[in-house]
This record gives C-alpha cells, sequence and structure tokens, in this order.
C-alpha cells in the first residue's frame, strides 16, 4: 500500500486490516508520505512494525535531512496492490473525511465541511505486475528492503487495454504529462478533464487552446472550493486565454472535487492520482491507470457528464467582470505559487 495521507480513523482500521494479514503470513508493505501524513501520530507507525507490517516513510521532515529536503517533491500515490493480481489506484487517501463523506481534514480551510468527490478505479490482470513494480522501485529508494516480485499473469483477465503509467521528480518529462499532452494534441472528437488542483503549465494550456481552436469539444472540471483556496485562485488567474480559444471551464459545485481523471474521444481514459498542475508536473511522485476502451470510455463519459450537470459553467463575460478583490486574490496566488 503506498498512500499520500495515512491518518485518522481510517488509518487506524486500515492498520488493524494489515496487522491482521502480516499476522497470517502475508508480506505487507506500507509506503506513506511524510508530509501528507504529518497529522498522524509516530505511534500509529510503530504499532503497524511491532505488529509485522513493513513501513517506509517518503521523504522524512527530518532536522537531519534539512539541507536535502524538498518539500515539493512529495509521494502523492493513492496504490494498493494485492497478490501481484488486484490493484486500487486514483485519488482517495486513507483519511478520515471520505469515509462518511462529510467531516473535512484538520487543514480543510475554504472547503469547509463539504463532501469529498473523488475516484478509484480496480484492475485485475497482467498490468498489475507493471504497478507493483513501481511500487517496488519508490520502496527501494525510500530504504526498503528489495523484494521478490510475484510472476505476472500471462493470460488477459478481460477485453481493455490498461496501462500504468509513473510519474517521477526523477524523470525531466514525466510520461504522465507527455502522455496527456499526446492525447490531447491527438484528439478528433472531446477533451474531457477533471482535476482537483488546475493550474496548468504553459505546454497543458497551449496543448488545450489548440485543440479547442480546431474544434474539438474540450471542457474542464474544477473544483469550486478546496483544501487550497491559493490553488483555486491561482488556476483562475490563467482562464482568460482557455476561454477565448474556447475551452469550456466549469466549477463543480457541493463538493470538494479532488477526482482525477480524463477521458479523450470516448475511449482513451486516465484514473490516477496526478493533478493538472505544476506541482504533479515536475514534483510529485504520481502513478495513474490508462485505459483504453469503448466501454469503459463511456462510464467515464457518464461519470463526467453528472459532474457537469452539478456545476457551474465559467463564461468569459463573467470572468472579465469579476470584482477587485477577486484578480488581488489570484496576483497573490500566483506569486505564491511562483515560490513554492
Amino acid at each position: 500500500m503506498e498512500s499520500y495521507e495515512f491518518d485518522g480513523q481510517a488509518a487506524a482500521e486500515f492498520a488493524a486490516l494489515l496487522i491482521e494479514k502480516a499476522g497470517d503470513g502475508v508480506q505487507v508493505r506500507l509506503l506513506y508520505d511524510a508530509f501528507g501524513s504529518k497529522h498522524e501520530p509516530a505511534s500509529m507507525f510503530t504499532a503497524l512494525k511491532k505488529g509485522g507490517v513493513q513501513v517506509e516513510e517518503y521523504s522524512p521532515l527530518s532536522p537531519l535531512k534539512l539541507k536535502t529536503l524538498d518539500l515539493n517533491k512529495r509521494d502523492h500515490r493513492k496504490l494498493l496492490v494485492v497478490d501481484g493480481r488486484r490493484v486500487i489506484t486514483g485519488g482517495v487517501n486513507i483519511a478520515q473525511f471520505y469515509e462518511h463523506n462529510t467531516t473535512p481534514p484538520p487543514d480543510a480551510g475554504p472547503a469547509g465541511a463539504l463532501p469529498w468527490r473523488d475516484t478509484d478505479i480496480a484492475i485485475t490482470g497482467p498490468v498489475a505486475a507493471d504497478f507493483e513494480a513501481m511500487f517496488a522501485k519508490t520502496w527501494v529508494k525510500e530504504g526498503g528492503k528489495p523484494f521478490a516480485l510475484l510472476p505476472a499473469v500471462q493470460s488477459p483477465q478481460g477485453n481493455t487495454v490498461v496501462q500504468a503509467i509513473d510519474g517521477s521528480p526523477r524523470d525531466d518529462h514525466p510520461a504522465i504529462y507527455d502522455s496527456l499532452l499526446t492525447a490531447i494534441a491527438t484528439a478528433r472528437h472531446s477533451v474531457h478533464l477533471t482535476t482537483g488542483f488546475f493550474v496548468p503549465p504553459p505546454e497543458l494550456s497551449e496543448a488545450l487552446e489548440c485543440a479547442a481552436r480546431r474544434g474539438v469539444d474540450v471542457r474542464i472540471i474544477v473544483p469550486s472550493r478546496s483544501t487550497s483556496g491559493t490553488a483555486i485562485a491561482a488556476g483562475r488567474a490563467d482562464y482568460g486565454d482557455l476561454l477565448k480559444a474556447g475551452v469550456k471551464i466549469y466549477e463543480r459545485q457541493g463538493v470538494v472535487l479532488h477526482a482525477k481523471t480524463a477521458v479523450i474521444d470516448g475511449i482513451w481514459s486516465v484514473v490516477g492520482s496526478s493533478n493538472l498542475d505544476w506541482r504533479s508536473t515536475v514534483s510529485n511522485n504520481e502513478i495513474d491507470a490508462v485505459v483504453i476502451g469503448h466501454s469503459f470510455g463511456q462510464q467515464m463519459e457518464a461519470m463526467f457528464q453528472n459532474d457537469e450537470a452539478h456545476s457551474r459553467q465559467v463564461t468569459l463575460q463573467a470572468w472579465r467582470h469579476r470584482g477587485l478583490g477577486e484578480r488581488l486574490r489570484e496576483i497573490k496566488a500566483q506569486t505564491v505559487q511562483m515560490f513554492l
């Protein structure tokens, strides 16, 4: 298991299950991010280790590592691989605010007590071995003992093509970002994106604008409220060129939108941990599942349409007439983003 956040009562329940399986003789490994799980007391992880679970911390917040510590480099993945056969991945952390869908995290800020809207995908088949190999690579890099990977499933488990894509801070051009840019550049009919954080790098903005100008239906659903008001303000500052190019932007109402998904031309879909912002592009350790197939694409389109139905569209006219206070927040947010 790999998770950016591992905290609260939800973590305690998962910890009990992990310790139980370790007691049954199952090899159990947990990799969590030091910053994302900063609210969880060390006693939780000590108990896991005593219970037979192998535990590693990604980029520890240790005074001994202050010279080399980079707070921007975080393990943002959410991944579970079982027996090298089954995978669950996406945007869902191990955190209490998912369980009852009403309780905010300790630092929710402007998100208030809104329920969370997120997406995970469950996968069975040969590609599980690729996800496990990506986990193993990060596990060893963070100090975990190498372990033998289970043999990959040789026969397909369905009729859908699935690919595991790794986004890593050690890559100058992360595969996740490059694959998305390529898919947008070759889109013929539609580009429908859902993201928890939208502060697009210049190359992504350009790709979206070019697609819209050549007649592709480009729609993006972003949060209206979030755990980071700064990120929302920074993203809104750049709406202008996108809207002028014909990109349609919708702000999801009534929830904290945290899902990271894409469906292009109704056939190329993505579910994963990566947002459409510079942090996911160049800093975070991310992982996505790319699914190619019409049937799954239809499910993704249905989910997108449901989110759109519960969203408010941002028009160019309304954006141009936004108030001075909002404009000042955007300028401040963009300045903050530059120095993070």
